[in-house]
């Protein structure tokens, strides 16, 4: 990788751990989706969203494959993507807070994959145009699906926003406990800058205005206030993207990862 003025196996690096960001909180947001399978409302709804997480497990094992190629440009050999996936301690993720809170009722689910979905669209069109070949047709792929995963979870946004009281209520109350974890979807650090300045990642600080509109036009039909922008977690190279994590996430790992540690050499 050129572009950043480091030597290439600390380019490598860089681009190793971004990598894993795209690609954690994919395969754990996929995860948490996976815990609804059978448990969904309505048979068509448990359909859909198991597919949502199925698009995301699909993203995620490309964002690793990747990974593991680029880390055998510097280490002593790369992992493979069922390697990475579960042969890693929670602190060596990378996914943000906002995927590995847990599922709760069917409304905090909803909320927190259409404020993920939102920003999930503008970062792969924004990906699309990186200078790292590999990751512009990986994102411009993802984004197909990702377009479709925007329009599903607005919908239902609005259908429970504008719903029932109950619905509303519930949807209101997910909304304002969920809030605190999007800042971290715009804080950029200084591996950030790095591949930014280098044409690689995406500027993630120029998505936040996009996506607030965004969020706003489809809370405003749903008759839901956006909350203010108060105190933010993982924000100050201090979440998720830094491995610094909940204490879901462990619970989450112990339950994903639990029988490939289990059989590390088992074949589907």
């Amino acid at each position: 990788m050129t572009g950043t003025g480091l030597p290439p196996a600390s380019a490598d690096a860089l681009l190793f751990d971004y990598l894993l960001r795209l690609a954690d909180s994919d395969i754990v947001l996929a995860q948490r989706l996976g815990e609804w399978v059978g448990k969904g409302p309505v048979l068509e709804e448990d359909i859909a969203q198991t597919n949502v997480g199925l698009d995301l497990l699909g993203q995620g094992r490309l964002w690793l494959a990747y990974a593991g190629e680029v880390e055998a440009r510097y280490a002593t050999r790369g992992r493979d993507e069922n390697e990475l996936a579960y042969f890693r301690d929670g602190s060596e993720y990378r996914n943000l807070l906002l995927v590995e809170q847990p599922n709760g009722s069917y409304a905090d689910t909803l909320v927190r994959q259409f404020l993920y979905d939102a920003w999930h669209l503008r970062m792969l069109d924004a990906l699309a145009r990186s200078r790292d070949e590999r990751i512009a047709a990986i994102a411009a792929k993802a984004s197909k699906e990702v377009r479709y995963h925007v329009e599903r979870s607005s919908g239902w946004v609005v259908r429970l926003g504008d719903g029932t009281d109950e619905s509303h209520v519930r949807m209101q109350r997910a909304l304002d406990a969920l809030w605190m974890y999007t800042g971290e979807l715009f804080a950029a650090d200084a591996s950030d800058d790095a591949l930014v300045a280098a044409g690689i990642a995406a500027d993630v600080t120029a998505l936040r205005e996009p996506w607030r509109q965004a969020v706003g036009d489809v809370l405003a039909e749903a008759t839901l206030a956006m909350p203010s922008d108060g105190w933010m977690q993982g924000v100050h190279g201090r979440g998720g993207r830094q491995g610094v994590h909940s204490e879901h996430l462990g619970q989450l790992l112990a339950v994903m990862q639990s029988l490939p540690r289990a059989m590390p050499d088992a074949r589907w």
